[in-house]
């Protein structure tokens, strides 16, 4: 099994979804946050002061899958978030050495 975690644009959010849903992902976590890379934030001026801001909003998905799964998940994130423009995210992949679903005690795939 695997773990993936990516942060993408929020306005790129409900695209990603659904090319997830369309490729069989039953199910992922999804997070506000902030943070900042090769963009280093930004200057914004409101009232007439200018300030830095140094963190950029994201969204950050957890999707727990199966290895064979894994690569077609990454592709369809990266193709699907991509806009070309500096600050579209990044994906990690982890080995996920177990999961368990509460309700019913299910685990590993069978938890997925």
């Amino acid at each position: 099994m695997k773990f993936i975690i990516a942060t993408i644009k929020p306005f790129k959010l409900e695209e990603v979804r659904e090319a997830l849903t369309e490729i069989g992902v039953r199910g992922m976590m999804v997070t506000e946050i902030k943070g900042f890379g090769s963009q280093s934030g930004h200057t914004e001026i409101y009232r007439g002061a200018e300030y830095a801001v140094n963190f950029v909003p994201k969204i950050k998905l957890e999707i727990a899958c199966n290895a064979a799964m894994a690569d077609q998940v990454i592709e369809t994130i990266t193709k699907t978030a991509q806009t070309g423009k500096i600050g579209d995210g990044k994906i990690f992949v982890l080995d996920l050495a177990q999961a368990v679903r509460v309700r019913t005690g299910e685990t590993n795939d069978d938890a997925l």
